[in-house]
């Protein structure tokens, strides 16, 4: 009976489970963008281990206090979590062949990536001068706290630099109309990259921060 039916059925313009081509397939990008991610999720939890290590084998300083508070970070944190949701926008933007909320959504995640970078240049000008942190030294207590915190936070900055990149190149393809036909898996392979960054970060901030 019509009334029992619960195939789902797509909208006009618009790709939706079960019609998506793309549900439930991994293509030779995804697998290797997987396993990128979890090679370079290897090289953090390297870096988080080793500062774990440190950190209770060390006369340590009181990560909050020694950073100067945790307020600018949090507001960090709260920048990108946002901008994965503008990412996750995105792809739902491109399943609708909206060409116009791809690029208003992606610009938005890159916007946040931007903001992300600049606070976090800011913030270490502000540590190195107002606080006397740099690389190699920390004027009110232990170096390795200054070396691991800058090698740590640096590390995931090259990574969220790379992102704002990838996105960008992104929106080029999406301006160009690449994705106007609804396929999503360039834009699907983005997102990953992001949404692993984004995850890195709520780790690097709860262990180094809060912690």
């Amino acid at each position: 009976m019509a009334g029992h039916n619960t195939e789902v059925v797509a909208h006009e313009g618009i790709i939706d489970f079960p019609n998506d081509p793309d549900f439930g397939k991994a293509s030779p990008n995804k697998v290797g963008m997987w396993l990128f991610l979890g090679t370079d999720g290897m090289s953090f939890s390297g870096l988080l281990i080793a500062y774990a290590v440190l950190r209770w084998t060390r006369h340590w300083p009181q990560p909050a206090e020694a950073l100067g508070g945790v307020a600018l970070s949090g507001f960090m944190t709260f920048i990108l979590i946002c901008s994965s949701v503008s990412m996750v926008l995105c792809i739902d933007a491109c399943k609708q062949r909206d060409r116009k909320g791809i690029l208003n959504w992606l610009g938005i995640t890159i916007l946040g990536g931007v903001i992300f970078l600049g606070i976090q240049v800011y913030e270490y000008i502000h540590l190195s001068h107002a606080l006397g942190m740099t690389f190699a030294n920390y004027e009110h207590g232990n170096n390795l706290f200054a070396s691991t915190f800058f090698a740590i936070t640096g590390f995931h900055g090259l990574h969220v630099f790379t992102g704002v990149c990838y996105l960008i190149y992104m929106w080029k393809l999406a301006y160009d109309g690449r994705f106007d036909k609804g396929d999503y898996t360039l834009l699907e392979l983005a997102g990953l990259f992001w949404h692993f960054v984004d995850l890195v970060w709520i780790l690097v901030f709860t262990f180094i921060y809060l912690l």
